[in-house]
């Protein structure tokens, strides 16, 4: 019999989905990025301004997602500013790896937030949306 399930929606996570407030949709954003779960229909909107030398000055969410997915959002925004499409990249890359048992904890600040939703494949793509939707308005 295997381990039970960690606790999903744990308070931790559902405080921080109702964070998202606090980077709030903003239609003067030049780059825009929209990302979706195929598992899930998950799906969030990203506005991004950059700086000269190409880091994230300012950022919009938008998110039609779980809680997982608006926590993990939240924890993507918290961390974004003054990050580049490279450090986007390698930080999308080793959370995927992480999520799918082949790697560390990625060293983005506050991931473990999310680390209830290992137990929960289901949910992944979730937690995946805020980088990928960056990754599409930097690219």
């Amino acid at each position: 019999m295997s381990a039970p399930a960690r606790t999903l929606y744990t308070p931790e996570i559902l405080g921080a989905a109702t964070m998202l407030a606090d980077f709030a949709w903003n239609e003067s954003l030049p780059l825009r990025g929209e990302a979706r779960s195929r598992r899930c229909g998950s799906t969030l909107a990203l506005g991004l301004a950059v700086d000269a030398g190409g880091r994230i000055a300012m950022l919009g969410l938008r998110a039609h997602a779980c809680a997982i997915g608006q926590a993990a959002a939240c924890v993507f925004a918290r961390a974004a500013k003054g990050r580049n499409g490279a450090e986007i990249a390698q930080a999308r890359a080793a959370l995927a790896a992480w999520l799918a048992g082949e790697g560390a904890m990625p060293d983005w600040p506050g991931t473990i937030l999310v680390e209830p939703a290992l137990d929960y494949p289901a949910r992944h793509d979730a937690i995946l949306l805020a980088w990928d939707a960056a990754l599409a308005a930097l690219g």
